[in-house]
């Protein structure tokens, strides 16, 4: 209890500062305890976080578990009996909470096939084991600089087998460490990380004699805390590293080999699904047990081969067909593993090699060449993680090879893989972007709930592979009285912004649904897919250490909202190089003063809008500054607007109607000239004026960039005015230099304001020149002469009065015949 206590507090603490205080969900779900069951039996779980009171549904992610009933123990604290069925899957389930103001974060819950029990403190001292018994699942924790030892009766023969889960449930970046050990403590098998369970680890042996053997538990670097929950799962059950072949057709049938059990190799029977399922794994099972963990299994309509062993050589490939598939085994180190197919020319194929991606712990390098004399045509390391993948294409018809081996030359019995040559398919994979992207762990907004009455928007990605051109989004099913906006995804996007808008009467509920994005041309065919990513453990600069992807957005239409928005449409477009206001306008319902804060949902390419706004408590309106850039695309855009307010309960988030953001040309170009002036003098600044749209009145015009202590006033234009000139004002302290200036033009056009900048030049300030110094005389015996008058000094001209200048005396020496004098542009006129 005091640990439980000791987590629960954390993980309040861990959802307050992953969340902030604004999150999107209503309830918050944080863990669920105890972290796991045995499959074929009731559990009564306790699902722990906040403002759960108002529960009206659990919703499981996959089959196997069904949820009887739940009874609210507290906001905090709900308790739910399941029924986990006797086939329900092995290995991670998920859940949400759905509650009549929103859906829960997603948690995960593991079905084992051993009873279970708890681990018993004062078990810290390898004299001083808890007695289990074999084929048990122990459910405990790893506090700071603990470990936990746990003894059991072996016999001589049997197989004594270790796996743990710990990072994997989720909730805390720990690294497990188990060891089995003898009376006398020597270790005889130990495990820190693997390929297959990735930082959690099992090692397995056969008990060399009758007697008591030990596992030992802890935290690899002896870390640990409240929160590192384990399962640790002991018994006769086997502990295979690898299989082979690793896939096969999809509702094929066919027999397997598990190796890297230290009984020696298992062959079994397997059924594979009518169809491809990311969650599906072959577990290894005997008479003694099945083996905790699955192996991921490729299931694909591909015929497949496996290698013959002594394919070691291009001489010896192991020959099949294209498309098609190979498996084999990287057995001892410096191995290549060789296959050969034929292909006509002019064929492409996708070639994966699976490996790390299947739990092996070969890093595989991949080649294809030349099956006559071994020539690479094109090789791949870490294309897809460590795996490899190489797109080829046949330059002529004959036969080729594929070949592989481990990136540091290693290679061992269970460094297995497949090799698949498919043909280039079009597909798309859709998401829900991270709201937060430097917080890869935040699950907010990662769900859709929609108020009765309201909307809300959410993002959503689409990934095109090998196919271009408009989507269309849709799902399969949405709640009673939900309905939803959508603009195609143009091509080139890989995102468009998805308003949902509930009816006022709509019954609140809702689903796991299917997001889809198809090719919005009826004669393109693409494969869909939804692939939500959850990342529960963050490692060392924010690596996802373990993450379930999900197949399936929650949706839901949850109780009414104390708020709605409404964006005030723009009537005229945003100008490039120009900049306007969005008008948010909130309506409140009756007793709800709180303040609101207001998000752009999306900012167009080329635009840029101010990331956030408030609209003060008690009022009902505010802005959303935004500009263009020059080289922004000129067309119209679809966006909205997301809100957050918090009536006393929680955060709740709305969103605006999908409106219309247009981007148009400058109404209007200036063309400045370059002007200079002494300090303390006035100079004009020219500018040539060219409407390009003409506009109804006046347009205010500012020159602005002056360095201080110069001032000019604003000018007004009209669409026929061919030039304007500013008088531009210098005292003695304004800063010489170069100095850069531009204009600013405000028009108003179907009552809006538009401002866009246009122009730009130099103005350089200069320091007056000095006087010249008055010649010192020997005074004089007698009174001295007069002197005559010193001749004024120079009058400096303004760069546009001296090229006026400069033209006048030009034409002059051309009636003369003279040649033309010299520019002077820059020189002071005497």
């Amino acid at each position: 209890m005091r640990r439980f206590l000791a987590l629960f507090v954390l993980t309040l603490g861990a959802v307050s500062v992953l969340c902030g205080p604004a999150t999107a969900a209503s309830p918050v779900l944080s863990i669920v305890m105890p972290r796991g069951a045995q499959r074929g039996t009731d559990a009564v779980l306790l699902f722990n976080g906040g403002r759960l009171a108002d529960v009206q549904e659990v919703l499981p992610y996959y089959p196997g578990i069904a949820v009887k009933k739940f009874e609210v123990v507290s906001d905090a604290q709900l308790k739910v009996t399941v029924t986990v069925a006797a086939d329900c899957r092995l290995g991670e389930h998920a859940f949400r909470v759905r509650t009549a103001t929103g859906v829960s974060d997603l948690r995960t819950f593991w079905v084992g096939a051993l009873p279970s029990v708890d681990e018993r403190e004062l078990n810290s001292q390898f004299e001083s084991p808890q007695p289990i018994t074999l084929n048990t699942t122990v459910h405990g924790v790893i506090d700071n600089e603990d470990v936990d030892y746990f003894v059991v009766e072996c016999k001589k023969g049997q197989r004594l087998a270790v796996e743990i889960e710990g990072l994997r449930l989720g909730e805390q970046f720990w690294d497990p460490y188990v060891a089995i050990l003898d009376a006398k403590r020597f270790e005889l098998a130990t495990s820190d990380d693997s390929s297959l369970l990735g930082q959690d680890a099992g090692c397995a042996i056969v008990v060399p004699a009758d007697g008591k053997y030990v596992v030992q538990v802890r935290e690899s670097a002896y870390g640990g805390n409240g929160g590192c929950h384990y399962r640790l799962h002991v018994g006769t059950f086997p502990r295979p590293t690898a299989v082979v072949p690793a896939g096969g057709k999809p509702g094929e049938e066919l027999e397997v080999r598990f190796v890297g059990d230290p009984a020696g190799e298992i062959k079994q029977k397997i059924k594979l699904p009518a169809a491809a399922d990311a969650q599906f794994r072959v577990h290894c099972q005997t008479p003694d047990g099945i083996s905790p963990t699955g192996f991921k299994f490729r299931v694909a309509d591909l015929p497949g081969v496996v290698e013959s062993g002594a394919n070691i050589t291009s001489q010896a490939a192991t020959p099949g067909t294209a498309p098609g598939a190979f498996h084999g085994v990287v057995s001892k180190p410096g191995e290549t593993k060789y296959f050969k197919f034929a292909a006509k020319k002019g064929q492409v194929f996708d070639i994966h090699c699976y490996a790390r991606r299947l739990g092996s712990p070969l890093d595989p390098v991949m080649y294809v060449g030349h099956a006559n004399n071994g020539a690479v045509i094109a090789a791949n390391d870490d294309a897809v993680g460590p795996d490899s993948y190489i797109r080829f294409t046949a330059p002529e018809d004959k036969e080729y090879l594929v070949w592989v081996h481990d990136h540091l030359k290693k290679g061992a019995p269970d460094y297995f893989f497949r090799i698949e040559l498919s043909p280039v398919a079009a597909s798309t994979s859709t998401g829900i972007p991270k709201v937060d992207g430097n917080n890869v762990s935040n699950q907010d907004r990662q769900v859709v709930a929609v108020p009765k009455g309201n909307r809300f928007a959410t993002m959503v990605n689409v990934n095109r592979a090998d196919w271009g051109g408009p989507a269309v989004v849709g799902f399969d099913a949405l709640p009673a009285g939900l309905a939803f906006a959508a603009e195609p995804v143009e091509p080139g996007l890989a995102a468009v912004p998805v308003v949902f808008e509930a009816k006022a009467d709509a019954p609140t509920g809702g689903r796991l649904a299917d997001l889809r994005a198809t090719p919005a041309d009826p004669k393109v065919a693409a494969a869909t897919s939804t692939n939500l990513d959850v990342n529960f453990c963050i490692g060392l600069n924010n690596t996802p250490f373990h993450r379930l992807y999900t197949d399936r957005l929650a949706i839901a239409v949850t109780d009414a909202a104390p708020y709605s928005i409404e964006v005030i449409e723009p009537k005229a477009p945003v100008l490039q190089n120009g900049s306007m206001n969005l008008k948010v306008v909130a309506k409140r319902a009756a007793g709800f003063k709180g303040p609101i804060t207001v998000f752009p949902l999306f900012t167009p390419p080329g635009m840029g809008i101010q990331g956030s706004a408030v609209i003060p408590e008690n009022a009902t309106e505010t802005v959303l500054p935004m500009n263009a850039a020059g080289n922004a695309a000129a067309r119209k855009w679809k966006t909205a607007v997301t809100a957050v307010g918090d009536a006393g309960k929680g955060p709740v988030w709305v969103s605006s109607q999908l409106f219309t953001l247009e981007v148009a040309p400058p109404f209007v170009a200036l063309a400045q000239e370059r002007a200079a002036v002494e300090q303390g003098k006035v100079t004009p600044v020219f500018c040539k004026v060219t409407v390009a749209t003409p506009f109804q009145g006046e347009a205010v015009v500012r020159l602005l960039g002056l360095p201080a202590k110069a001032t000019t006033p604003e000018l007004k234009i009209t669409k026929d005015t061919k030039d304007v000139t500013f008088n531009v004002t210098t005292e003695a302290g304004t800063p010489a230099g170069k100095h850069g200036l531009f204009c600013q033009v405000v028009i108003t056009h179907n009552g809006e304001s538009l401002a866009q900048s246009a122009g730009g030049n130099e103005l350089r300030v200069d320091v007056p020149l000095s006087p010249k110094p008055a010649a010192v005389a020997a005074k004089p015996a007698t009174p001295a002469p007069a002197q005559p008058a010193a001749p004024a000094q120079p009058k400096r001209l303004s760069r546009l009065e001296q090229l006026r200048l400069d033209q006048e005396e030009r034409e002059k020496a051309a009636k003369a015949g003279q040649p033309a004098p010299a520019p002077k542009a820059d020189a002071p006129k005497k």
